[in-house]
């Protein structure tokens, strides 16, 4: 029941592919994760490539209806590539999930729902072999103690005006920008998404309440000694009525040095609740208000997701949050983020902790 050294998956979203929203994890496994996704179960799609059905993805995978066709490209693991609401394993998933655990595949789940702890799954998985991976199970997490003040690196966070705007995205592009043009960074995973692509992290909704910091904390405690740069991932909204306590405990427990905002350019209200959004400076006040009493932390970047918009009305659009700011504005999944990255490393520049980053090794 060892987890293989290199995953080759096949991705589940039975109904969900062109659903952005809901089928963020597969999305965000073919983006960016270093393990291939080699086919997608999805009836709706069958017969078609994934290049063509999500052009934007830029990535090539056979969809078919089972789990059998799957078994032709030399899946190791079934990913279960949803995220819905709720949290519980879609019945038209559990066939498949069932059909996977047969062959043999081990099973990568990021839902609230444990498959571990589903009796029939379990149940097949123990006589098959089968290693069972709940990416949102953590361990035991410490309240929090403090230590995220010392550490040496500069802390970067990525806060949003709701759930699912491009956060994760945001700070792994920025990531990896940083690491082509020289500096060492490192992203930290705080979600389901993010620990499937960077190998480790703790998907913060799971942990007590309580202990959210404490957890928040450990992450930023737990970079390579080389790093200089921690890039943390955000979750959900300082005004999102169901999700904000995530995010105030990442944004106490993380103590960032800085923030990135990020925002889906024309979207106006909180998902499933009648809250307006404030204007971009207004959001962004809001953030750094919330830090100032307990440690400071200025917004210095702006990652706007423009996917709805034309490539003329995305730069335009950017513009005027430029205008509007007063800080470097981009889209970073779209158009690079080498300029965006720029601008957080000379904002970093100003932060107590510049001269005390000097001092972590290189290499």
């Amino acid at each position: 029941m060892n987890a293989p050294t290199a995953r080759r998956y096949v991705a589940l979203t039975e109904g969900y592919l062109t659903d952005a929203h809901h089928a963020k994890t597969a999305h965000g496994v073919f983006r960016y994760s270093s393990d291939p996704i080699v086919a997608v179960i999805d009836s709706a799609f069958a017969g078609q490539n994934v290049r063509d059905v999500l052009p934007e993805l830029g990535k090539d995978a056979p969809v078919v209806s089972s789990v059998r066709e799957a078994l032709a490209f030399s899946p190791t693991s079934l990913l279960v590539g949803v995220a819905v609401s709720g949290g519980a394993l879609p019945a038209r998933f559990r066939a498949h999930v069932l059909d996977a655990v047969d062959a043999g595949l081990e099973i990568v789940n990021g839902l609230h729902q444990f498959v571990s702890e589903d009796p029939q799954i379990a149940e097949r998985a123990h006589a098959r072999g089968t290693r069972l991976w709940d990416v949102r199970k953590t361990g035991e997490i410490p309240l929090f103690s403090g230590a995220a003040y010392r550490v040496p690196q500069v802390v970067v966070l990525a806060v949003g005006s709701d759930c699912a705007v491009g956060k994760m995205s945001a700070m792994l592009e920025l990531a990896a920008a940083a690491i082509r043009l020289g500096d060492r960074a490192e992203f930290a995973a705080t979600g389901q998404t993010g620990i499937m692509i960077a190998g480790k992290g703790i998907a913060v909704d799971r942990v007590i309440s309580d202990f959210t910091s404490g957890a928040a904390e450990q992450l930023v405690l737990d970079v390579a000694p080389e790093t200089r740069f921690t890039l943390v991932e955000g979750q959900g909204s300082i005004l999102n009525p169901a999700f904000a306590a995530v995010t105030y405990g990442l944004m106490l427990g993380s103590a960032p040095d800085l923030l990135v905002l990020c925002h889906e350019a024309g979207k106006d209200t909180i998902d499933d609740f009648d809250v307006a959004i404030p204007p971009l400076p207004e959001l962004a006040r809001l953030y750094e208000g919330a830090l100032a009493p307990v440690k400071p932390a200025p917004c210095v970047a702006v990652a706007l997701n423009t996917r709805a918009l034309g490539g003329a009305e995305a730069k335009a659009c950017i513009a005027r949050a430029a205008q509007q700011t007063g800080l470097p504005v981009d889209d970073v999944v779209r158009f690079g983020a080498e300029r965006l990255w720029r601008a957080i490393r000379t904002a970093a520049e100003s932060t107590p902790k510049w001269q005390s980053l000097q001092a972590v090794p290189r290499s």
